[in-house]
């Protein structure tokens, strides 16, 4: 019987418009009112997902995010944190001394601030040869953060980071990402979120672990969970919980690591796969 519902956000909970659909929506709301848990798992740190929690209204039932790819988690509804592994300063200032000596933007979160070098020079293509965009604004303003300059991000960051996030073209990231994370291979995980994220935390972090750490203590088992991704960041997840299902638009891997595939995040996949296992959800 399923007792949880996880689920990644981009390309997976959203659509191509970064919206969830009325039908994904009404799902959600629905396995909710039948005791069911939502958590959302994602890169994103937990100012920048509170957006979601309470378009879904997990803040009045206890819903968890699954923050910075696992690095920390937390009840939205109590602000409970749940377990937490940032990498420690020495790590962290490592890292971002280390990406001066590549052509990426490393972009660090603290409070409120989202931190950068040059807030101007953030154009980039999130695809191989496609439209470019300023990342930088794209992520302070989809995630709430207000936008702060540091000439010496190694020198500022004098407290732990649960990750540092660089932004590239994605032609100079796969050519160049192994050279970014030979230091820290075996002291940090280092991974692709997008073709056009790299991203650092601290050693074995990853949704799965974070989840099974956080819902071990409340009391619930990989056989009581759904778990729905897209992306590599994902893999862990669906292979933990007991069903894992990856998304019509998912990548290769992640299908071949999923016990099932559904639609896509524009087809209302989600929704589709819930019906199919949770039994009268859709006359709830």
């Amino acid at each position: 019987m399923i007792k949880v519902i996880l689920l990644d956000i981009d390309g997976t909970l959203t659509n191509s418009d970064k919206i969830i659909t009325p039908k994904t929506k009404a799902a959600l709301l629905a396995a909710q009112d039948m005791g069911i848990r939502l958590a959302i798992a994602s890169g994103r740190a937990d100012q920048g997902l509170y957006r979601w929690a309470e378009e879904l209204d997990m803040t009045a039932h206890h819903g968890i995010l699954v923050c910075y790819n696992g690095a920390k988690v937390m009840d939205c509804q109590t602000g409970e944190v749940l377990f937490h592994q940032p990498m420690s300063v020495p790590e962290g200032r490592a890292v971002l001394e280390h990406m001066k000596k590549f052509d990426v933007r490393p972009i660090i979160i603290h409070d409120e601030y989202m931190y950068t070098n040059d807030v101007y020079a953030g154009m980039i293509s999130r695809y191989s040869g496609g439209e470019k965009i300023n990342i930088i604004e794209y992520e302070a303003r989809s995630n709430g953060y207000i936008l702060c300059e540091k000439r010496d991000l190694a020198a500022f960051a004098e407290f732990p980071l649960e990750k540092i996030l660089t932004a590239g073209e994605p032609d100079y990231l796969q050519e160049h990402w192994q050279e970014m994370a030979a230091p820290f291979e075996d002291r940090l995980s280092c991974m692709f979120t997008a073709p056009f994220y790299f991203e650092f935390t601290a050693r074995s972090v990853d949704k799965a672990k974070a989840i099974e750490a956080a819902f071990g203590r409340l009391g619930y088992g990989p056989e009581d969970m759904i778990a729905f991704g897209d992306a590599q960041n994902d893999m862990t997840m669906l292979e933990y919980a007991g069903t894992g299902v990856a998304m019509g638009n998912a990548v290769p891997e992640v299908k071949a690591a999923a016990d099932e595939i559904t639609l896509s995040n524009d087809e209302d996949g989600i929704a589709e796969s819930l019906y199919r296992h949770i039994p009268g959800l859709q006359g709830v």
